[in-house]
Formats: structure tokens, sequence, C-alpha cells
């Protein structure tokens, strides 16, 4: 009989074991995006036209962009603007709460016959009650972040206001870690300064993403088999 209930101990051992394996394995093959692929944070394609000749006898023509007296801040798709990222961010909340009752209920002993139900001196029927209860709950949270770098990205498209839906990305690969720093927002032509360049404060509908791949950040992960334990399926 116990060499039944061993056995079947290490079947189920065995199970648990091959179960795990089979989701570090099928952790294993989630390969991360190769983030020197091509993907859609590439520079807009600008579709070539062939400019229309006109024989009319006059200097400047309709399209033609003079840039004599133009300025440089991007108006149209495939121009290009210098995103100054200031990102600072702080969160606190804190919570306190508590909650006391207590109850005390006295029943003077009855008399039977006129008299008081005793034994040995002492009342028997004699009753009291006392209950309570006590509750205490805190919580504090505290969350901050500062991020600041500049990137330079292109304008995809114009919208029917004139505002510039921008988008772009830096690679930046040293030593055995390749980084990158992504972006995509909105932007006002009347907030873009006269050097070409924006705070990402003053940008619309902003994703940044700031990521990497290498020995560095692969340092800063948990391994499959910590993040098994870590997750919802383990049992325990």
């Amino acid at each position: 009989m116990k060499a039944k209930t061993t056995y079947i101990a290490l079947t189920r051992l065995s199970i648990v074991f091959i179960l795990a394996m089979v989701i570090i394995a099928l952790t294993g093959c989630v390969k991360s995006s190769d983030i020197k692929k091509k993907n859609k944070f590439e520079p807009p394609k600008i579709e070539q036209r062939e400019p229309v000749i006109l024989h009319n006898g006059s200097i400047y023509q309709a399209g033609m962009r003079v840039n004599l007296f133009a300025d440089t801040q991007a108006r149209q798709i495939g121009d290009i603007l210098t995103i100054t990222l200031v990102e600072s961010a702080t969160a606190l909340a804190s919570s306190d709460t508590a909650a006391e009752k207590k109850q005390n209920v006295e029943m003077p002993p009855p008399k039977i016959a006129g008299d008081k139900v005793t034994n040995k001196d002492k009342e028997v029927l004699e009753n009291e009650i006392e209950a309570g209860r006590d509750f205490r709950g805190s919580g504090e949270s505290n969350q901050a972040h500062n991020f600041q770098a500049v990137i330079t990205v292109s304008v995809i498209d114009v919208l029917p206001n004139q505002h510039l839906v921008v988008r772009g990305e830096k690679l930046i690969m040293l030593n055995q870690s390749d980084d990158y720093i992504r972006f995509s927002g909105i932007v006002r032509p009347q907030d873009i300064d006269q050097d070409n360049t924006v705070e990402s404060q003053k940008v619309g509908n902003v994703r940044i993403s700031y990521s990497g791949r290498g020995v560095l950040s692969s340092a800063n992960k948990m391994g499959p088999l910590a993040r098994f334990f870590q997750s919802g399926v383990y049992p325990y």
C-alpha cells in the first residue's frame, strides 16, 4: 500500500514537471520582435509627381514652392520635426479607514417562586452578553517618473485642420544592447518653435515607447520559470 501511494505521488510530480517544462518551452518560442526590422515607424513614402508644365507665360506656377521667404517649420507630409521629450509625472494616493463597534447586553437573573435561583451561593440564571468588532485599513501608493530625450520624427499626415500627425523612432546600438525610442502624436503648427522644435508636453495623443534588447535588457527581465511561478497558472 505504501509503495502504491509513493508511485501515485511520483506520477503526479512527473505530470506537474512535464506541464512546467511545456509552458517554459512555449514561453521560449515566443520571441520578441526584432526592432531592426521594418515597422510602421519608418518615414512615410513620398509619392513622386511630375510637375505639370503650363505654357501661360507666368513665372510662378500653381503648386510651386518658393522658399525665399518661407520658414523651415514642418508643414507637409515627409517634413521632419524635432521633439523635445520632457515628461515628468508624480502621483500620490493614500487612504486610511477605521471602524469600531461595541455592544453590551445585561440580563438580570429571573426569580422563581419569588426568589433567585442559586447554586452554592452563586446565581445560576444571571447572563451578560458582550460583543465588539474593530476594523482598520490603510494604503499608500507613490509613483514618479522623469524622462528626457530628443527625437526627430516625420510628418506622416496632415489633418483637415492643418494639425500634423508625426511619428518616428531612434535606434541606438551600443556594445551588447539595442535600445530604441518611438514617438507618435499630433502637433499644432502654432506650437512649433522657430527652430522647428516642439516640446512633447504640447503634443496631443502622445505615444512614447522606450525599450530595447540585449544583455542589459535581459538582465532586468524575469526568466520564464520565474514568470511561471509568479503567474496565475501556478496553483500555490
